[in-house]
């Protein structure tokens, strides 16, 4: 109870009615003294196991460091932590996880036997996904003591962490916040250290007797004889771990905000509160953070949607887009890009329907896995619904007659109208939405075909996102629980991706257990102009929709039944967020080709204003967006500016000179004068500029 007294005082600059009320949430608490009593009980007794056990068990090991270096060590005394600080102290001290055997390990975890060992700093992945899971346990600590909060849920995100917790119809207030912050420091600055226990079952239920949410987890998801808890400060939690060695490696950390969630995201279940968070291991990387976020904002599709009047939604239609001229020029232009490249490299383009018997996903398989998530109605009592993906329907079109194995590889794409029922607290801008476009293909093949196939596909990605101006990086994503199919179909898969990537040449990652239900998949995150990586592109294998379609062609001997391999993949993948990353990646700049303001013509004076608008019709007739900025209250000069601020690409000046000689005047929105040309020219230059997609068109000129 030191700690809450503590606490109190923090809170004495919120008010009387703040600061009792967090005293009450912490001063009846008996079931948490209860949990530490028990907790500490059994951790008494399992370090004098693992003591006995490294007395009888205890030997020399050998350790292996990713640079062929080896060094001695003890099973079941020597750390992590003591090899890095045999190495060095900036090591050490700069480790936020290890990687034995190739399992993530606390630092002061012993290792049992000889093991390969490989230390995380907070620049890796795995690393700021362990930094931030252990800040997400400091606020669980605050949480607990401040609001009696019953703890739900608290991981890890891509930008933070978050937790969810039970405060029974109560809110988190926003000016609590500051405070809560200042407690989660106060947990900090005491350095509590994370401690690992692996518990029985049973202890498991008696630890978390109080907490309806935790039994309900242990209930479905521990299924094993044990698990493990962690210890930080008097906060228990059951958990995987690992966590960094105590709370003071955490040098800068920021609440942000709080908001409503439900448990388990099912509405009809308990309202929780959800406090998000963000850390770093110095207080320079908060400020350069908060500065990005600064930036990040600048640069939100959604202001820029509304500033550029490309799109916005509606109450009406939540969670669907509505496309304005210059949004939907956009859009067109993205779809035209990829069916440009079908043409090069073989897709043929399908329409499908939108509705379908939900005896079509009960056959594919998603119905079981994804009904939830699906718009659903009766239709002369038959369900049907709308479709969320297109795959199925390429199933039927692939089976409706018999197929010849000189018709494989056969390439369909589809830009079909998807739906999705996502959760209205989930839609964000065009990044999450329930309408939605993918440039969604599929590729029937043999399995000789297949490592050529994975090839073109790469060949693709790789293609489109030069343009955009893209670097990306590959995850190769394996079998996940409650997988469709056999284990070993599901191994040769992974292989034969795994040697495509490799052919490719470009570095990748392993993601196990993040495949999809019916197959191993390449995910292909892309990395825009602020360092964010962004999930887009896909290519994922399946050998198990074709047996649950029966999908069969005839070989090549015409003496048997074959089943082909089908191929999922996309580039672009949602239109809409596709947009929505490129928006805010070219922060209103947008290249050329792309651009939905183009031109501007500027009429010098009213002798000119009927040869502008001609100059603006002939460039519309070619496809580019143009505009006419006849505004006589406005100087020249403040006409030219308000195009370059407006980002037009190129702003057209014509006056009589102009006129007279049917030219046009060419200016950029970087202010560069490419001076006067004549207006088949200046046309015909800006048409190869665009189609040749190149980003510094305004250089180029």
């Amino acid at each position: 109870m030191r700690l809450l007294s503590r606490w109190g005082k923090l809170l004495a600059g919120e008010g009387p009615a703040v600061s009792r009320r967090w005293h009450q949430a912490g001063a009846f608490l008996p079931h948490l003294a209860e949990r530490l009593c028990l907790y500490e009980k059994l951790k008494a007794a399992y370090d004098e196991q693992c003591a006995d056990r490294a007395r009888k068990a205890g030997g020399p090991i050998r350790i292996s460091l990713p640079d062929g270096r080896q060094v001695e060590g003890e099973s079941l005394r020597t750390t992590p932590y003591h090899v890095a600080s045999q190495i060095g102290q900036g090591l050490a001290e700069g480790a936020v996880a290890a990687r034995v055997n190739g399992t993530l390990y606390d630092l002061d975890r012993p290792l049992e036997s000889s093991s390969t060992l490989e230390f995380l700093g907070f620049d890796s992945p795995e690393g700021q996904a362990v930094f931030w899971h252990s800040s997400a346990h400091i606020l669980g600590v605050a949480a607990e003591r401040f609001y009696g909060a019953l703890l739900c849920h608290g991981p890890s995100t891509e930008s933070g962490f978050f937790y969810d917790m039970y405060l029974a119809g109560r809110t988190v207030l926003g000016s609590e916040l500051p405070a809560l912050e200042e407690a989660c420091k106060s947990v900090v600055r005491e350095e509590h250290p994370f401690e690992r226990l692996e518990v029985s079952r049973e202890d498991l239920l008696e630890l978390f007797k109080y907490n309806k949410f935790k039994l309900q987890v242990i209930k479905e998801k521990v299924k094993s004889p044990t698990a493990t808890v962690y210890r930080c400060g008097g906060l228990i939690d059951l958990c995987r771990g690992p966590h960094i060695r105590h709370t003071g490696k955490i040098r800068a950390l920021k609440i942000l905000k709080s908001s409503s969630a439900f448990w388990k995201g099912d509405p009809a279940l308990e309202c929780l509160q959800r406090v998000y968070g963000i850390s770093f291991p110095s207080p320079e990387r908060l400020e350069e953070w908060e500065q990005l976020q600064e930036e990040a904002a600048s640069r939100d599709h959604r202001r820029i949607g509304k500033e550029q009047e490309l799109f916005f939604f509606h109450e009406l239609s939540p969670g669907s887009c509505f496309f304005l001229p210059r949004g939907a020029h956009i859009y067109n232009t993205l779809i035209d890009f990829i069916k440009s490249e079908y043409r090069k490299r073989g897709f043929s383009e399908v329409v499908t329907p939108n509705i379908y018997n939900a005896k079509l996903w009960e056959l594919s398989g998603h119905w079981q896995h994804y009904s939830d998530h699906m718009f659903c109605f009766p239709v002369e009592n038959e369900t049907f619904a709308l479709k969320p993906m297109n795959c199925p329907a390429h199933c039927l079109m692939f089976a409706h007659r018999p197929r010849s194995w000189r018709e494989l590889p056969l390439r369909l794409a589809d830009f079909g109208v998807l739906h999705r029922n996502e959760s209205s607290g989930t839609l964000t801008g065009l990044t999450r939405v329930r309408r939605f476009q993918q440039d969604d293909a599929h590729i029937f093949c043999t399995l000789g075909q297949l490592e050529g196939e994975i090839s073109g596909c790469l060949d693709f990605l790789q293609a489109v996102y030069s343009v955009f101006g893209f670097s990306f990086r590959f995850y190769l994503s394996t079998r996940p629980a409650g997988f469709l199919g056999d284990a070993h179909v599901w191994e040769q898969a992974e292989q034969q991706l795994e040697k495509s990537l490799n052919d490719f040449g470009q570095p990748w990652e392993l993601s196990p257990g993040d495949g999809a239900f019916y197959g191993p998949k390449i995910d292909v995150q892309l990395k825009d102009a602020l360092g964010r990586y962004h999930q887009c592109a896909t290519i994922q294998l399946d050998f198990q929709m074709p047996v649950r379609f029966d999908l069969t062609y005839i070989s090549k001997d015409g003496s048997m039944s074959e089943r082909p391999v089908m191929i999922h993949r996309a580039v672009l993948g949602s239109v809409e967020r596709m947009l929505a990353v490129l928006a805010e990646n070219y922060s209103r700049k947008w290249p050329l080709w792309l651009s939905p303001c183009q031109v501007m013509v500027i009429p010098v004076g009213p002798d000119a204003e009927v040869y502008a608008y001609e100059v603006r019709e002939t460039f519309h007739q070619a496809g580019f967006m143009a505009d006419v900025d006849a505004d006589w209250s406005a100087t020249l000069n403040r006409k030219i500016r308000k195009a370059q601020l407006a980002q037009y690409n190129f702003q057209l000046v014509v006056g009589r000179k102009e006129l007279s000689g049917r030219t046009v005047n060419v200016r950029t929105r970087d202010a560069r004068q490419h001076g006067e040309r004549g207006l088949q020219e200046a046309l015909l230059r800006l048409r190869e500029l665009r189609d040749a997609r190149l980003r510094n068109a305004e250089e180029l000129f």
